[in-house]
């Protein structure tokens, strides 16, 4: 199978790192369109037509199946991708049902982070109304660390101060908040760092197993357990010869090492926080 993943930038990579640890022999084109990064500040008409072009694009390649690896995206423009194409369109949607669950009876509540735009769309005010009929989810944009992600700046003070900023505006903390939602495939590259501000008590969870389990169903593929895919980064050739990828950048195509490199660090970075639960 050849799958088709894209994002507005690099926070797409955190689902195509899950597939690679679920589904290791399928082939992947992986697009990021860098032109028009962030997604989580344009409008909805841009968004729109941002996604149509990369999804026609896909298409050209033959994919079987389009993951838009971005919540914002998705809130904005999957309902009319997949009236529009007849393959399958598969989106991404802050995980509040799973924190919902996990919750329980808890007093605590639920923190989702997203940007603003998913925050304003009306696809997670009905997903709210569905699931969290206790109405224990509280919002919160973090527009910022979609570019902190973009410029591979995780762990600095300007990082650091923004998210407690940030948390100290809802008054986050372990006593208050059971779970924090990660509504956006950027954030899953700071997980250390709301460990670190939050404890090991708050649960973070994010879409990506979500989608992916999912994506395995659409296909009919048999997903691998955790741990048997044999994952190891050491050159960019590793990325683009063991896991059959092709990335583009707003339509061109990346080959050369420089470019590529990025991509091993992104890829590298997620495998460090993938144990950051």
């Amino acid at each position: 199978m050849r799958i088709g993943i894209f994002d507005s930038g690099i926070g797409g990579l955190s689902v195509l790192n899950e597939a690679y640890h679920r589904f290791p022999d399928q082939e992947y084109i992986f697009y990021a369109d860098t032109r028009h990064v962030p997604y989580g500040t344009k409008s909805e008409n841009e968004i729109l037509h941002f996604v149509d072009e990369i999804v026609q694009f896909l298409i050209t390649k033959n994919v079987d199946a389009i993951v838009i690896a971005c919540n914002t995206a998705t809130s904005v423009a999957v309902a009319a991708m997949r009236e529009k194409y007849s393959l399958p369109i598969l989106g991404m949607e802050p995980a509040v049902k799973p924190a919902v669950e996990k919750n329980g009876d808890e007093d605590k509540r639920i923190l989702v982070m997203a940007t603003p735009v998913t925050i304003r769309e009306k696809k997670l005010a009905k997903l709210l109304m569905r699931v969290d009929v206790r109405h224990k989810a509280d919002l919160l944009e973090m527009p910022e660390l979609v570019c902190f992600a973009e410029r591979e700046e995780y762990d600095s003070d300007s990082v650091r101060d923004y998210v407690r900023q940030r948390f100290m505006t809802v008054n986050a903390t372990d006593e208050k908040y059971s779970s924090l939602v990660l509504g956006c495939t950027h954030f899953n590259y700071f997980k250390p760092m709301y460990r670190e501000i939050l404890g090991d008590k708050v649960q973070l969870i994010d879409g990506n197993y979500g989608t992916i389990r999912h994506l395995g169903e659409v296909l009919d593929i048999t997903m691998a357990k955790e741990g048997d895919s044999g994952l190891i980064f050491n050159t960019p050739q590793d990325i683009v010869v063991t896991f059959k990828t092709t990335y583009y950048e707003s339509g061109d195509e990346i080959t050369d090492n420089i470019r590529l490199s990025k991509y091993l660090r992104m890829h590298n970075r997620l495998e460090f926080v993938r144990n950051f639960h």
